[in-house]
């Protein structure tokens, strides 16, 4: 009886907790419906609904679906909305579409995106494709993998992707660097059919710009014309910003003007592109005749305008220009950023002024405007110019305070400034110092440390830690050997300044002019003056040659040289566009009495043009004409042209008339007339094609 009682007490047990399950459930279901209630009716006076969902919600509004996508995880919702599809006689054909498009909209939700869109499709619902490319844009930039399987999964399913759903494809894999995988996306394309369009290779085509393979970008866009779509404002854009880049100026205005020959009207980015490209050229004149150009094209410039033009003239040492166009700039009601008062910081400090820069960086503060790694790294710089060490250090310390952590370049300026002070010890210690804060050491850091030890004669450690610079796999540049060079000449010992130059070629780096003078200089002490002498004239044949000289240095042993040999030195440094170190050797020249011929001041005159500097040229051309010498083919035309495109037409007509007087009458007379005819009517390149050709047929003086 016992046992009976006791089976009978757990059955009933058993039924109690089953029926309290069930209860639970329904009321768990219950407040799961009213819920979902309340988010698609939210209206206070609205009753509670009998069903989980009426007809009339149905389907969800993007807005309801965003609201339950927040609220509640896909499974639960999804089977609720099911059961509720399945209470109508006519449920709609996509009723999951703007629920997938909301969770695929959430950030990090991608994954559930995909699972909600299965789920759908479990149920025999077919969503969308816009549908389906809201979910591979939210697993795109997710992960990659992910997404390239969802497109395969998509053409498995018998979906057909439109240009939208490539394009997502595209854009992701452009972004993270894979272009030739991209190509390959556009390859499929057109395979499946589906023709690229505009935003498909802008994509491409800025993606090749930003890798600095512009040739890659142009082949795109003459494909792009081969596949019939039109380049928009925004290919051409890509196109002269990434020859900019390149520092292929000539080519990127050619490319801005063909886009104006189609009709495209240049926007103030296309304009900024240009301006940003001369500027980082140094060709500052034609920065602003673009500047001019789209003031007179009705374009406003903005502040990336003014800082491109304010950054270059810091940059060039002419700190009056860069304040007037910083009142320009006021005046047009423009305020500075971060990046412009950095520029004129910088600016500020490499001139020593720093009390300027520091009341630039406090105007900047009261502005709201934070300093950033780059602009305290400019006031450290600062500080070490005029060797005030300690406030740079207390610099140091204030970015640390403020969460920016000081770079390797932050510590390299302090420790260089040291080294230059001859404080090695306190060099040291900030190189130890960066070590401790896990901040590695660069090629420079360690160079600027040999440099000072070799200022102190101190060679044997210059070595050890030139040793240890190779062994942690830090390649000594052209700075460190010629520290090192110059230590071994001024201790006479040339054998070794000899030997380290021989090493430095061997691994790849090649000696600049600096190195030359060194050696040249310790040399000539050494009496070797024809090692000195050779490895003068061997600067003529080196390429490329940095422009920063020791000029003395180099020309010490030209005291005794040929003309023919120094001549060759003047044309190697005119061929390479030194200009400066150019008319040094002129200058030389004149004050050693040699006897000059006009193929000197044609190669200078012709250097010049090419360099743009135009008025030099002409100062020559009349130089040259007082002592006597003759115009000649060579360097004239390109004078003739330069002043043409300078727009000093009056003395491009001077220099073309005594390029004429020194011809043949008999022989030029038609030559002449063609020449007055097209000067007349303003046309240069006619002018210019006479002239070589009269310079072809002998009828022209010509260089030696």
């Amino acid at each position: 009886m016992a046992a009976a009682h006791t089976a009978a007490a757990a059955r009933q047990a058993a039924a109690a907790a089953s029926a309290s399950a069930a209860e639970a459930c329904c009321i768990q279901h219950a407040v799961h419906h009213a819920h979902l209630a309340a988010l698609l009716n939210p209206s206070p006076r609205s009753p509670p609904l009998p069903v989980p969902l009426r007809r009339r919600h149905l389907p969800l509004s993007r807005q309801a679906a965003s609201r339950l996508a927040a609220s509640f995880p896909p499974l639960p919702l999804l089977v609720s909305l099911l059961r509720a599809l399945r209470l109508l006689e006519s449920p709609p054909p996509r009723p999951f579409d703007a629920l997938i498009t909301s969770y695929a909209s959430l950030p990090s939700r991608a994954s559930l995106a995909a699972a909600a869109l299965a789920f759908a499709r479990s149920a025999g619902y077919a969503p969308s494709v816009p549908t389906y490319n809201a979910v591979l844009l939210a697993l795109s930039d997710a992960s990659l993998p992910s997404a390239r399987r969802f497109l395969d999964s998509m053409l498995r399913d018998g979906v057909a992707p439109n240009v939208y759903t490539y394009n997502i494809l595209v854009r992701a894999l452009c972004g993270r660097g894979h272009r030739e995988e991209a190509l390959d996306i556009m390859r499929d394309m057109r395979g499946s059919g589906c023709a690229p369009n505009a935003v498909t290779y802008n994509t491409l085509v800025a993606a090749f710009c930003r890798a600095g393979e512009v040739d890659g970008a142009e082949r795109l866009v003459r494909m792009m014309r081969e596949g019939g779509v039109t380049p928009n404002l925004v290919t051409f854009n890509s196109v002269v910003n990434g020859l900019c880049k390149a520092g292929r100026m000539e080519d990127a205005r050619k490319v801005f003007d063909e886009m104006v020959r189609e009709g495209l009207a240049p926007d103030g980015v296309s304009y900024n592109t240009l301006v940003a490209g001369y500027c980082k050229d140094a060709n500052l004149q034609e920065a602003f005749s673009v500047l001019g150009e789209m003031m007179r094209k009705g374009v406003s410039p903005d502040v990336v305008t003014f800082t491109s033009l304010i950054h270059a003239m810091c940059r060039g040492g002419n700190l009056e220009r860069a304040l007037e166009l910083l009142k320009q700039m006021r005046e047009r009601g423009i305020q500075m950023n971060e990046i412009t008062f950095t520029a004129l910081i910088d600016g500020f400090c490499k001139k020593g002024f720093l009390d300027d820069a520091l009341l630039a960086s406090k105007e900047m503060r009261e502005c709201g405007i934070q300093p950033s790694l780059v602009c305290y790294n400019a006031l450290i710089n600062g500080y070490c110019i005029v060797g005030r060490m300690d406030e740079a250090r207390e610099l140091v310390c204030e970015m640390e305070a403020k969460g920016v952590k000081p770079d390797v370049v932050t510590y390299s300026t302090t420790l260089s400034a040291y080294c230059k002070s001859g404080d090695t010890d306190s060099a040291f210690q900030v190189n130890q110092k960066m070590l401790e804060k896990g901040v590695l050491p660069d090629a420079i850091t360690y160079s600027s440390l040999i440099r000072g030890l070799c200022e102190e004669k101190r060679l044997n450690d210059a070595h050890v830690l030139f040793e240890n610079m190779i062994k942690l796999g830090l390649l000594p540049d052209e700075f460190t050997y010629t520290s090192l060079i110059d230590g071994h000449c001024k201790e006479g010992n040339v054998e070794k300044a000899l030997s380290l130059h021989d090493d430095m070629i061997k691994i790849g780096v090649l000696p600049d002019v600096v190195t030359y003078s060194v050696l040249i200089n310790g040399l000539s002490k050494s009496a070797r003056t024809k090692e000195a002498q050779r490895l003068l004239f061997k600067l003529y044949h080196e390429d490329p040659v940095p422009a920063n000289i020791k000029y003395d240095a180099l020309m010490h042993c030209c005291r005794k040289a040929e003309f023919k040999s120094v001549f060759a030195l003047l044309k190697g440094f005119c061929m390479k566009g030194l200009m400066d170190e150019a008319d040094k050797v002129f200058q030389t020249m004149l004050d050693r009495n040699w006897n000059l011929d006009e193929s000197v001041y044609s190669v200078l005159i012709h250097g010049h043009c090419r360099g743009g500097n135009v008025m030099k040229a002409l100062s020559f051309h009349k130089q040259m004409l007082q002592f006597g010498f003759s115009p000649n083919s060579t360097g004239t035309i390109s004078l003739i042209r330069g002043l043409f495109e300078k727009g000093m037409i009056v003395e491009a007509d001077q220099v073309t008339q005594q390029l004429l007087n020194c011809c043949s009458l008999a022989d030029a007379e038609a030559s002449k007339a063609l020449i007055d005819l097209n000067l007349k009517e303003g046309n240069v390149d006619a002018v210019v094609d006479v002239l070589n050709d009269m310079a072809r047929d002998g009828l022209l003086p010509s260089s030696r």
